[in-house]
């Protein structure tokens, strides 16, 4: 790809009104000019080839209004954009204890991730139309925050930046949910940034059901302070390419913290889960449990690093991976990754890809079962360990539904 490719991949999209540093605007600006998307000789995008994106004609994002949307929890404190512009007259921002805020009412925002040698990162600091602003003040608790983000119409470029702070010791969750209007086939490239202060409890659910004509690149980054707790769980059901970036600085000791994922691949899906989980003081915990299914020409990567730096004795971190292949044609790359620079710790990681046991499958027949209803079964057992770390009802209740919908599963 030439400079130019990037160049007018953004032709024509508006600048962000967000209030960032000039120098940041100024850095991303350069990034664009100078790089060009990553191939696959990257080593972060050996297993995800972007030229399908490349090659895609989006358009500035415009004001546009949906008839109605999916919502996992009615009632709660709700913020909804479409492609990315906030809709006011669909949200509901009161709630005690919190602050919640569409970004552009902010008079600065930071930045605290890297731009430099990153495309996405450059991008959407370049061009973030808006995104949510969320304190959960100190000592206080919210138990549902919804967040809308409603891809509409065809081919619009939906850039969004989000600020999240847990103060200390609130605690909170927040969803975060990601859906399409029929016919949609926007980009969206989401960036969030956490910020988990001491004693702080916070729970973050990440649910993806754009539809099969969409590009999504989701960037998480996330901060802990001291005697904190992290929870974060992203399940992805559709899309065409999907890249989710989580990253994770670990700062203060008798720190907790989960990352669960759950993907399930058809068509011609990709799915591309990034994490990384950085220990950088003594006496934390990290456990990390990605599944996949994929059927058809799906393809799927897992690549989960753990760093434990040189003074960060005493860490536990766990990191597993499993999938199943219900085809022939589908693909898994699996690539977990430990970097331990501390000899007193407990880490472990594994990664399993396979097709179902047959034998477990002619079991199931020889009980009376169907040989569909035998496979379905299995594979809904396959994945159940991840959907039991869901605590919230209401998410779990509307994953089970979009699985029965989406694919004829009964749990």
């Amino acid at each position: 790809m030439t400079q130019s490719q990037l160049r007018e991949f953004t032709a024509g999209w508006n600048k962000t009104a967000l209030n960032f540093d000039a120098k940041d605007i100024e850095t991303a600006e350069g990034v664009l000019n100078e790089m060009n998307f990553p191939t696959t000789k990257v080593e972060a995008w050996k297993y995800t080839r972007l030229a399908k994106l490349a090659k895609q004609k989006f358009t500035p994002a415009i004001e546009t209004k949906v008839a109605n949307f999916e919502a996992i929890e009615e009632g709660t404190t709700k913020l909804v954009f479409v492609n990315g512009i906030y809709q006011a007259a669909l949200s509901n921002t009161a709630g005690a204890g919190i602050q919640v805020q569409n970004l552009a009412t902010q008079a600065q925002v930071a930045n605290n991730i890297p731009v430099e040698g990153e495309v996405f990162n450059a991008m959407n600091t370049l061009f973030a139309q808006d995104g949510a602003n969320i304190v959960i003040e100190k000592n206080q608790s919210a138990e549902n925050i919804h967040l809308v983000f409603i891809q509409a119409g065809a081919s619009a470029a939906n850039m969004v930046r989000n600020q999240i702070t847990a103060e200390t010791g609130s605690k909170a969750t927040i969803i975060m949910h990601f859906q399409s209007e029929e016919g949609a086939n926007g980009f969206s490239n989401v960036i969030t940034e956490v910020d988990v202060k001491e004693q702080a409890h916070l729970t973050m659910y990440q649910v993806q059901v754009e539809n099969e004509a969409s590009f999504h690149i989701n960037s998480q980054f996330v901060k802990q302070a001291r005697d904190s707790y992290f929870h974060i769980h992203t399940t992805t059901l559709n899309g065409s390419l999907t890249r989710n970036n989580l990253n994770i600085e670990v700062n203060g000791s008798n720190a907790d913290t989960h990352l669960n994922g759950m993907y399930l691949g058809h068509g011609n899906m990709h799915v591309d889960n990034h994490t990384i989980v950085d220990h950088k003081v003594a006496h934390c915990e990290s456990n990390e449990l990605y599944k996949g299914v994929m059927a058809d020409k799906s393809t799927a990567v897992f690549n989960g690093k753990v760093f434990v730096r040189k003074d960060a004795q005493k860490i536990n971190a766990f990191q597993s991976n499993g999938n199943v292949l219900l085809s022939d044609d589908a693909t898994v790359n699996s690539k977990p990754e430990l970097e331990i620079y501390a000899d007193d710790v407990k880490c472990s990681h594994g990664s399993t890809t396979g097709q179902l046991d047959e034998e477990a499958v002619f079991y199931l027949r020889s009980r009376g079962i169907s040989e569909k209803a035998a496979r379905k079964l299995m594979v809904s057992a396959f994945v159940g360990d991840v959907i039991d770390k869901i605590e919230d009802d209401a998410v779990k209740s509307f994953i089970y539904g979009k699985l029965a919908h989406l694919f004829g599963w009964d749990f």
